[in-house]
């Protein structure tokens, strides 16, 4: 160890906490994170400010970017070049600030993403709103601080009569915290704040009716306004942003998208991209090709369709999957008095005010200072000029300048500044017309003087310069707003817009529903309905058909146990020579999942007794079952919401909707089936997994259907796999515990195959066989008799085939029931409970 060093031991963990905080700190306010009353950070607010010293103002030519860098990096922010130049360069993209500060000349990069030419290239000056910023910083309105060598001042903010961090927003990542600011525009911030002047105690809603939303560079729509609200009362929020599109219709009748208008800071050429992997990877279908035809003119993505693609469905589609649709999630935290802070809209409102104040009182107050200096001065030469002869006396007899003055002094009781101005006068001064321009001049000044102290003893007035400021920056700035506002579906009632009229509903086999009016099918002779008021192809069927109103709601349940809704005024109309819509194409769920069966709901959200005493049954193949509220699903949901929580082997199979009451049978493979009443089962949460229904005979057996009965009057009827099938009482059927093996519904054979279907019927029903080659079968109920429970049954079709099996069996209405209820459009018919407001149907 050398003489004389000195080791100093210290606890590590001490030193690297207190390390980690200084490091901390100095991210947080000296880089990340904006100032609350210029909402600037320091690196921007330096570039202007260096900007303003070199004289870049917006009427003079523009300068090197490299120069203006250098200013910037040698005199006030000794970090990296880029971060100066890009700082810069972002002040002046127009795509990324609402109002640029910066006016730019050359290449600053694109909308696309490319990056800005070298500094060494481009030229840049302030722009005018950017003046508004640095507006009287020379005349004391901030504090300054020395720079980081201690050699130049700088300001500690700015002076703005702008609102910048509402009106530009920001956005940065500090430690333990980040920040991000939408922009806004100006005009609506600027009458929000001349609100709050005139009346502080303005509550929130108030502000927010003036303020709107927040206003997007780019344009696009905000989608939803509950995001928007939630932000402005509590300052976190998720902003929904939508690109703005139209729909165009070729000379050849195919349609094509055009998107005009992108979400916020969204890349364009990604954007592209991402929609072209989707269609190559045929995640989207009906796009055959998309172009980017943007120009000086404006932006313009357009989207071909093919022929039979459906244009909103596609957008729908593409919302989901690229960034047309994105959200802005606002974090309002700024640095108030150095320390971060959480703010909503009123507290970044009351910051600027109080800013504003502060810089109004002591811009006033220099002002103040500087006329009483002005008028002090002018009083001692119009004493001069009052006396001139004799000043002239004095001053020609003195043999120097500061003899000059003390005799001046002496003689007249002036002050040392009086009388350097006296010696300092010009000889034109001594002519009468210059003698009444000072006493104007004076005169004037005493009047300046009054009404400067007047502001300052009363907080009303430069309240009142605060706004009339604020109100000619917006009369030299205003613009219209770029972003629309499209309020979702949740935050006002589109039923508003539809008559509760009567619609048919009808749903093929393979998924294809619509909504017809009934008044289309009344004005027909019976015998003019065709078939089934539908044209199908020819291996789909009707498979439901029942009357509801425009404001009913359709409940959807998914095989992986997702439930969708959807209003019937939502469901696309048809005649009804009309084949409908594919479900897929309406709702928003996977590619690989299917619709598994859905429920009518008359009044879901509007009668909380009637949710709060009404089931979903839901029932998976592995034999779980699952009984949830209808409550639980009053609150509907674009992506859907979870119903049962399906294990990775296992899917849902059925779901019914029940009074608390109601028998339920499940039927396996194997040929068991069990019967139990749905009280047994205890009601769980809407994301639960469920109960054991029944225990299946093996790893290979699953269930096939389940049957929830409401009138005991209905048979069960079974079918295998080898078309063979019987009808049976619902006595037969004794009643268990759930989760038991249950009993034997039909004798499983290698002749009848396995079990294939269970249904609840009655004579009023038909039965849809299809085989797997394609055979659509149409039975009538009426005509199978009724046996015992364990008997083997007997054969419904006979299969042409050696390896032909039933794919799948639906119980239909009979086509007299059917031909009936277009004509009347009765509830009753198909209802056999006519207190039930509900219909039930599977696929």
């Amino acid at each position: 160890m050398i003489e004389g060093d000195r080791i100093i031991k210290i606890n590590i963990e001490e030193e690297m906490k207190s390390a980690y905080i200084d490091y901390s700190m100095s991210v947080i306010v000296s880089r990340a994170l904006p100032d609350v009353r210029d909402g600037l950070k320091p690196v921007h607010r330096r570039v202007l400010f260096g900007m303003n010293e070199l004289g870049i103002a917006s009427n003079k030519p523009y300068k090197k970017s490299a120069r203006i860098v250098g200013e910037v990096l040698g005199k006030y922010h000794p970090h990296g070049d880029s971060s100066v130049y890009f700082a810069m360069v972002r002040m002046a993209q127009p795509w990324s600030m609402r109002y640029p500060l910066v006016d730019g000349q050359g290449n600053f990069g694109s909308v696309d993403g490319d990056s800005p030419a070298a500094m060494r290239y481009t030229e840049a000056r302030l722009d005018r709103l950017a003046e508004e910023a640095l507006l009287d910083i020379d005349k004391d309105t901030v504090d300054f601080q020395l720079n980081f060598d201690d050699t130049l001042k700088e300001p500690t903010v700015l002076p703005t009569r702008i609102p910048l961090l509402l009106v530009n927003g920001t956005s940065g990542i500090a430690v333990g915290m980040a920040t991000n600011m939408p922009p806004h525009n100006l005009s609506d911030v600027v009458d929000a704040i001349s609100a709050y002047v005139d009346d502080p105690e303005i509550d929130m809603d108030a502000l927010i009716d003036i303020v709107k939303a927040p206003d997007f560079p780019t344009g696009g729509s905000i989608y939803g306004y509950q995001g928007v609200r939630e932000s402005y009362q509590t300052g976190r929020g998720r902003v929904v942003m939508r690109a703005k599109s139209d729909v165009e219709t070729e000379s050849n009748g195919r349609e094509k998208i055009v998107i005009t208008e992108i979400p916020y800071l969204v890349n364009k050429a990604e954007l592209i991209m991402k929609i072209a992997d989707l269609v190559n990877d045929k995640k989207i279908e009906g796009i055959s090709n998309v172009n980017d035809e943007s120009d000086r003119d404006g932006m313009r993505i357009v989207i071909d369709l093919k022929r039979d693609a459906i244009a909103n469905v596609v957008l729908n589609h593409l919302y989901k999957y690229t960034a047309l649709q994105t959200s802005f999630g606002v974090n309002n935290i700024a640095l108030v008095k150095g320390r971060p802070q959480l703010l909503n809209l009123k507290g970044l409102i009351s910051n600027f005010v109080e800013h504003r104040h502060d810089v109004v009182t002591r811009r006033t107050k220099y002002e103040l200072d500087q006329a009483e200096k002005r008028a002090h001065i002018l009083e001692g030469l119009i004493i001069a000029s009052d006396n001139i002869d004799e000043v002239i006396k004095i001053i020609r007899a003195a043999q120097t300048p500061d003899e000059a003055r003390e005799n001046l002094i002496n003689r007249f009781e002036l002050t040392d500044i009086q009388a350097r101005a006296i010696v300092e006068m010009r000889l034109r001064q001594l002519t009468g017309l210059e003698q009444g321009k000072l006493r104007s001049e004076y005169e004037a000044l005493m009047k300046e003087i009054a009404r400067l102290k007047d502001i300052l003893e009363h907080v009303h007035l430069r309240m009142e310069i605060i706004k009339n400021e604020l109100q000619d920056v917006k009369a030299r700035y205003n613009e219209g707003r770029r972003t629309e506002i499209v309020y979702s579906s949740e935050e006002f009632n589109p039923e508003d817009f539809y008559a509760d009229d009567e619609m048919i509903i009808t749903i093929s086999h393979l998924g294809y529903v619509k909504r017809t009016p009934l008044t289309e099918f009344k004005t027909q002779n019976r015998g003019g309905v065709g078939s089934k008021g539908s044209s199908t192809r020819d291996e789909d069927f009707i498979e439901h058909i029942y009357p509801a109103s425009m404001h009913n709601t359709l409940l959807f349940f998914t095989q992986k146990g997702r439930c969708f809704w959807l209003k019937v005024y939502e469901i696309p109309e048809g005649n009804k020579n009309s084949k409908g819509r594919a479900i897929q194409n309406l709702l928003n769920i996977d590619p690989d999942d299917n619709v598994k069966a859905f429920i009518r709901v008359k009044r879901l959200g509007e009668d909380p007794e009637h949710a709060n005493s009404h089931y979903i049954i839901m029932g998976t193949k592995k034999g779980v079952i699952k009984k949830s509220l209808l409550a639980d699903y009053a609150r509907p949901r674009q992506n859907g919401v979870i119903a049962i929580k399906i294990k990775e082997d296992d899917e849902l199979i059925s779901a019914r909707l029940t009074n608390g009451s109601n028998e339920i049978l499940m039927a396996t493979r194997s040929g068991r089936a069990i019967r139990f009443n749905e009280s047994i089962v205890r009601s769980i949460g809407r994301t639960g997994q469920g109960v054991r229904g029944i225990t299946l005979a093996s790893k290979q057996d699953e269930v096939v259907g389940m049957v929830c009965v409401k009138n005991m009057d209905e048979d069960i009827l079974v079918v295998s796999e080898k078309g063979f099938g019987k009808r049976s009482k619902i006595e037969d059927y004794r009643v268990t515990n759930r989760g038991g093996k249950g009993v034997k519904t039909m004798r499983i054979t290698e002749k009848t195959g396995d079990l294939i279907a269970i249904k609840s019927v009655t004579d009023d029903n038909d039965l849809m066989i299809i085989n797997r080659s394609g055979i659509t079968i149409r039975l009538s109920v009426s005509n199978v008799r009724t046996t015992g429970r364990a008997t083997q049954g007997v054969r419904f079709i006979n299969l042409d085939k050696k390896h032909d099996e039933i794919a799948s069996v639906t119980k239909v209405l009979t086509e007299r029931i059917e031909d009936q209820l277009l004509e009347t459009g009765s509830s009753d018919i198909i209802e056999p409970d006519n207190s039930s407001t509900e219909e039930n149907s599977e696929n």
